[in-house]
């Protein structure tokens, strides 16, 4: 492994620095005493190589020790060999002077500074191995390797939500799943609906029938098999409709000068916003835009609410009742919600606009998709047959029933035309197997009901028996799609076969009807433009989202869509924009518990189901979590985090001894200047470097001391460290200033310890009661247990020397 190439710049001053830094952002890095970029570099350990190292060696006035008053500076690009031999940190500060003898070998303490080892990049091995051969959250990725890997030596207090893991990014809401399986862990279910509301308002319907591909992504999948989150999610959402009074109430704060009800209408005088359409897009703007205090009026030309939700998915997968709970509850938070109304013949968009501060349009994709075939004509709607049985109007079918499609809707129809008495059902698909896009576990339950496949054939022809259909003649497919993705089946003419069916059913997939827009409102390729963050489109005031900007997608896809829109005419209406970090709440780390309990083989819980041989119309094929359940099934969620350590030596002593932190642009307390973020342990921004570190005056009467656990004396890091400043009244701890290093994603800040420790006289039971306070809320991985021991022995040593 070699130097790749890259651009070298001097720099004259830290102005110069930090502008060079800044003209190139992201692509720049700093180099002081190169003992820890040169190597990550020369390994290729960063998934992105800099163009550009600015050398910020010869920078003056940034080396060596100053008295400044009754404070101490060092400089950052003092090296640390200069730092431990100074006279005044040896006298004044020995236990900084003995963390930085403490680092490395003789000969790296030479070059290694002040500055570079305060923002060291993680020393755990799965970072550091070359050519980013372990992409892991740290870089960005999606996983841990430390945690079903080797973490002997890494945190013991907990990790770091450094980005979203795998099933987080996987979902399009970007729902932040370990947060709700935690809360479900620990049978906080009103926390976790909380949680889950957040990104998804109608949890009890997604987790019937959402396409989990977070289950795809999990990580546990690598051990045995994924978490059963949308058998989860289920059990949530029906905590959610059973307690919706508490949970889905009217917006707290209502709009200025206007009392807030808990329940019932939006107050008088608050922004007005139609939603046009009620499918999960528009729902879902409908909930965010309520609990933001607007007024919402819903308009829905069938006579109940919910879309493709209440016509197009059969009741043996989605109950009506479920659904009708969930528009229940937006009832009871003030959305107002208006059925049989057809927008563009029973009102305007153009009267709509006039009549409300703002109109979301997601209106979905109901017209089903044709083929130009002989006989096609005697095709029957599959999508009309799934809307009868929802009105209860159960038509006749044939006894030999072929379905042509691949989807979920496909598989639909051919599950109920198999229960409504077919004796035989055929699908048809273009796809293989493997590559159809139906839900696996709901091909799974239509061959275990007898439904057959023919997966791999195309529609030639629909063969006909007088005037009604005789079956098909189909031709087989030998690709679906171009290389590029493009949707462009390509047939083998010379291989043919008839399938006798006395009746035929497509189910190919819907497009928007969008004949109601009027003008004003572009569209292309027979969708809605729109902005796919803001669902924003060429008419002021209207938005648009879902399947009619989309194509047919996933329900949880519509969600998103309804959300981002809402935000967006929240914020034009004069409300504060939400800006998210997907994963966490406010964009920044969140420290998480370790679940060591799920690090090992654990079988699934999976929901009851009706025998294949018991199937009905109307209820339903799968049962839902009971809440003992659920929590089980939630323990085996790793909650993937960076369990990685931070290995500064001087990092615990300057928290230790109180010190702050300068940058090119501010004053940091030592004990907030580190952070666990990708590729970075500081809090440190763009372009921004430190100067220099300020100490303060040392405390009288204070014992001062730094303890380090290592293999060897010389080159390792800390597998676990302690820097204490002692104050003593005698032989009793008047005050104590303490932080362990190696501990946890940074150095940690001992209070608990310190707290215990105030007005203690030092003895040998004190020092063992302080080892159990010193690892009260630890959360060791099962390769690492033994650094709680470790860390009891060296608070030990620390009262007692």
């Amino acid at each position: 492994m070699t130097l790749r190439g890259f651009e070298h710049k001097t720099a004259g001053s830290v102005k110069d620095a930090v502008s060079m830094l800044r003209a190139r952002p992201g692509k720049a890095v700093a180099i002081a005493g190169g003992t820890d970029l040169l190597g990550a570099l020369k390994d290729g350990i960063r998934p992105d190589y800099p163009e550009l190292v600015v050398d910020i060696k010869r920078v003056p006035g940034l080396a060596g020790v100053r008295s400044r008053g009754r404070r101490v500076s060092i400089g950052a690009l003092t090296t640390l060999s200069d730092l431990a031999k100074d006279k005044l940190i040896r006298e004044k500060y020995p236990l900084l002077a003995a963390a930085a003898r403490s680092a490395a070998s003789p000969q790296i303490r030479n070059a290694a500074t002040v500055g570079g080892n305060l923002c060291q990049e993680p020393r755990c091995w799965y970072y550091r191995t070359p050519e980013d051969l372990f992409h892991c959250l740290r870089k960005g990725g999606e996983h841990c390797p430390a945690l079903l890997g080797d973490h002997r030596y890494h945190s013991v207090f907990g990790a770091a939500r450094v980005s979203p893991p795998a099933c987080s990014s996987a979902c399009p809401g970007h729902v932040e799943i370990p947060a709700y399986l935690e809360r479900v862990r620990s049978g906080d279910f009103t926390g976790a609906a909380r949680a889950l509301l957040e990104r998804n308002p109608m949890p009890a319907v997604t987790g019937r029938v959402c396409p989990h591909r977070c289950e795809g992504a999990c990580n546990r999948r690598g051990l045995d098999e994924a978490v059963a989150i949308r058998e989860i999610e289920r059990r949530v959402g029906s905590h959610i409709l059973s307690n919706a009074g508490e949970l889905m109430k009217a917006p707290a704060a209502p709009p200025r000068g206007l009392a807030a009800p808990t329940r019932g209408p939006a107050p008088q005088g608050a922004k007005r916003v139609a939603v046009v359409g009620s499918g999960p897009a528009g729902l879902s703007a409908a909930y965010y835009l309520r609990k933001a205090g607007r007024a919402v009026t819903v308009f829905e030309r069938m006579p109940e609410p919910g879309g493709m939700l209440a016509y197009g998915i059969p009741p043996f997968r989605l109950p009506p009742g479920v659904l009708r709970g969930q528009v229940e509850a937006y009832v009871g938070m003030g959305v107002e919600f208006r059925t049989g109304v057809t927008v563009g013949k029973d009102i305007s968009l153009e009267r709509l606009t006039k009549e409300f501060d703002a109109v979301f349009v997601a209106t979905g994709a109901w017209r089903a998709k044709s083929l130009d075939l002989p006989g096609g004509e005697l095709l029957q709607s599959g999508l009309d047959l799934l809307r009868d049985v929802r009105l209860e109007r159960l038509p006749a079918v044939g006894k030999r029933v072929l379905v042509i499609g691949g989807g979920n809707v496909a598989i639909d129809v051919a599950v109920t035309a198999r229960r409504l008495g077919a004796q035989s059902v055929t699908v048809v698909c273009l796809e293989s197997r493997e590559t159809m896009p139906a839900f696996p576990e709901d091909i799974e339950r239509a061959l275990a009901e007898g439904v057959k496949l023919m997966s791999g054939w195309g529609p030639k022809r629909v063969l006909v028996q007088g005037k009604a259909a005789g079956g098909l003649e189909v031709v087989r497919c030998i690709s679906v799609f171009e290389p590029d993705g493009r949707f462009a089946p390509r047939f083998d003419p010379a291989v043919t076969r008839e399938v006798d069916g006395d009746q035929v059913f497509l189910a190919i997939g819907q497009s928007p009807d969008l004949s109601f827009l009027g003008r004003g409102v572009k569209t292309g390729r027979g969708r809605i433009l729109a902005d796919p963050e803001t669902g924003g489109t060429s008419r002021g005031g209207v938005f648009a989202g879902g399947d009619a900007v989309s194509g047919p997608a996933s329900v949880i896809e519509a969600i998103a869509a309804g959300r981002k829109a809402a935000e967006a005419i929240d914020g034009c209406l004069g409300g504060a924009r939400k800006v998210r970090a997907a994963g966490n709440g406010d964009g920044a780390p969140r420290w998480t518990a370790v679940n060591a309990e799920a690090l090992c083989r654990i079988a699934r819980v999976n929901a009851p189901e009706m025998p294949p041989a018991e199937p009905c119309l109307v209820g339903e094929d799968v049962a839902t979590l009971g809440a003992e359940a659920a929590r089980s099934e939630a323990w085996r969620c790793m909650d993937c985090a960076c369990a990685a350590v931070n290995s500064s030596d001087l990092g615990p002593a300057l928290i230790a001894l109180g010190a702050v932190v300068k940058t090119t642009k501010r004053a940091i307390e030592a004990e907030r200047f580190f952070d666990a973020r990708p590729a970075g342990t500081t809090v440190l921004q763009e372009g921004e470097l430190v100067t220099a570190v300020e100490l303060p005056a040392p405390r009288p009467r204070a014992r001062q001391g730094y303890l380090k656990f290592r293999l060897r004396q010389s080159i390792d890091f800390p597998i676990l460290s302690i820097a204490s400043v002692l104050e003593l009244d005698g032989k009793r701890v008047a005050r104590a200033r303490i932080a362990f290093g190696a501990a946890g994603p940074v150095p940690l800040r001992a209070a608990a310890l310190e707290e215990f420790l105030a007005g203690k006289a030092l003895s040998e039971e004190t020092a063992a009661r302080a080892g159990e306070v010193a690892v009260q809320g630890a959360s060791a991985l099962p390769g690492n247990e033994y650094k709680l021991r470790v860390l009891k022995a060296l608070v030990r040593k620390m009262l007692l020397p």
